[in-house]
């Protein structure tokens, strides 16, 4: 199935909150919130097949050295397929020169961050307030 990769393509509050539930992320029980986060977002990709949003992405940068990618999700019964690792390409096709490139992964998705050239940044530890309850 032919997926587009699309950057800064536009989404709604409904296919956002179903593909964010299908993924157990608590974000979707606070829609208003999610959405104006993602919509001004620096930068948004969103993958579609035949139209229906399977997948997105988004990242929070100065725009010129340090970029923070927050959301990576893929509709659990589209993953494997490589959409991921299109968006992250989508991604660095912006932010590849950038000094600094970060984000948070969880032990489910640190095989994937480094298949697609992350590593673990040394000695540094993750640290949040965090008001959700899936990770």
């Amino acid at each position: 199935m032919k997926v587009d990769i699309i950057l800064n393509g536009t989404i709604s509050e409904k296919e956002v909150v179903s593909l964010y539930k299908a993924n157990a992320w608590s974000s979707a029980n606070n829609p208003q919130a999610l959405l104006a986060g993602l919509r001004n977002s620096h930068t948004l990709v969103v993958a579609r097949a035949k139209g229906k949003l399977v997948g997105i992405a988004n990242a929070i940068s100065d725009g010129h050295l340090v970029v923070y990618y927050p959301h990576m999700l893929v509709d659990p019964t589209h993953q494997g397929r490589g959409i991921g690792r299109e968006m992250m390409k989508a991604m660095q096709s912006v932010y590849h020169s950038f000094h600094q490139q970060m984000l948070t992964a969880d032990s489910q998705a640190v095989a994937f961050y480094e298949a697609v050239g992350f590593q673990r940044a040394g000695e540094t530890s993750s640290m949040w307030i965090y008001d959700g309850d899936e990770h």
